[in-house]
């Protein structure tokens, strides 16, 4: 019996689109946060430079099909694009849409909807919106008859007979459940079959059975649904903000968060704990894929305001998905999944491409714990 199938998620802000020109200047890329990077502090290792596939540009067909050909050889199984889109409006459309016109690469993919609204959080501007989210009963039959020739093409991922869709914000629908049924109706007029709607856990906040919803099952994120531990400079800043007496909410918290953090730096989370703290946690009954974390550092995006997990090593990433793919397997089957945040959030830090520091040494644990878990899932003969 196999393992459960390896889901990575896949960044495409790897080219200029007129919106970022305008947005953040002339030629943008996810690249430029993460050339800008500094270390912040003794063994922050930053800047991060990529490995054998370089400063790369998704428009480029070789780069696509290079991607590939490392996930595959290295037991991943599918790419989970994020697919921004925007009461009729896409950005960030162009790599996935080369990915159809050509037929190339032959790779299996999945999509998942980033229903956030586009902020200037980066620059610590969330509260100035670029692009807003809307939602209307005619723009999910415009976005799900969008989405049916995606879906429609024979690489799309399947379990089964089921067509797996993941919207990130679920909780920001104001129908979710009459949503879900519009899509899964107009999937099933185009003779796709089923839809599998997973809701991702994107954020802390408390979710419901998914099928309350009207969806299928949920996604698991990291580090977005899993709260960090405490920190010691963390745990200071509240005792001093409490006896200054600064509200939870208003300019003042503003202000003194962007103090304190300008004065500790990024937090940092030592990654075994966590990721420790992430295998033990109590499972929900329904169905939960869940996501494995190889790395994290966003300070290239949000500087002295981020989060560095330290200790994060191949072996480590290789331990952890190994037993999240053996409890998935054992929970729902081999026909289910484990998500990997991700393939190329490089400026997140959480990426499986090869870097200078690690060379495929992520990739090779990766396929290791692949190669491990569908072993341990193989019945023994008696």
């Amino acid at each position: 019996m196999p393992a459960p199938r390896t889901v990575a998620f896949y960044l495409p802000q790897f080219h200029p689109i007129p919106e970022n020109d305008e947005w953040w200047g002339e030629g943008f890329t996810e690249w430029f946060n993460v050339r800008r990077a500094r270390p912040l502090f003794e063994g922050h290792a930053q800047p991060v430079r990529p490995g054998e596939l370089g400063y790369y540009d998704l428009l480029d067909p070789d780069v696509r099909a290079a991607q590939a050909a490392l996930a595959a050889a290295h037991g991943v199984d599918a790419f989970c694009y994020y697919h921004y889109w925007f009461d009729g409006k896409e950005l960030l459309e162009k790599p996935l849409a080369e990915v159809l016109r050509t037929g190339e690469p032959e790779f299996p993919f999945m999509v998942c909807w980033a229903n956030e609204n586009w902020t200037r959080r980066w620059d610590a501007g969330e509260n100035l919106i670029l692009q807003a989210q809307a939602y209307s009963e005619a723009d999910d039959r415009l976005h799900i008859e969008r989405l049916l020739p995606v879906l429609a093409d024979p690489r799309y991922l399947r379990l089964g007979d089921r067509v797996p869709l993941a919207i990130y914000q679920a909780h920001q629908l104001p129908e979710p459940r009459a949503t879900a049924e519009r899509w899964r109706e107009a999937v099933r007029e185009a003779g796709l079959g089923e839809l599998l709607l997973l809701s991702v856990h994107g954020t802390p906040l408390a979710h419901p059975d998914p099928a309350e919803w009207g969806f299928d099952a949920t996604i698991r994120s990291l580090p977005g649904s899993q709260p960090l531990p405490a920190t010691r400079e963390r745990a200071l800043a509240r005792r001093a903000r409490d006896q200054l007496g600064i509200s939870y909410t208003g300019r003042l918290s503003r202000i003194w968060r962007t103090l304190n953090s300008a004065a500790a730096g990024p937090t940092r989370v030592d990654y075994t704990r966590y990721m420790s703290e992430f295998a033990a946690r109590e499972r929900p009954p329904w169905v939960e894929f869940p996501v494995v974390l190889p790395r994290w550092d966003n300070t290239p995006r949000t500087a002295r305001r981020g989060v560095v997990f330290t200790g994060s090593t191949p072996a480590a990433y290789e331990r952890f998905l190994r037993g999240e793919l053996a409890a998935t397997a054992q929970r729902h089957g081999a026909d289910s999944l484990v998500f990997v945040n991700a393939w190329n959030e490089w400026a997140e830090g959480a990426f499986l491409e090869p870097d200078e520091q690690w060379g495929r040494g992520f990739l090779e644990a990766h396929a290791r714990a692949v190669s491990a878990a569908t072993e341990d899932t193989t019945p023994r003969r008696p």
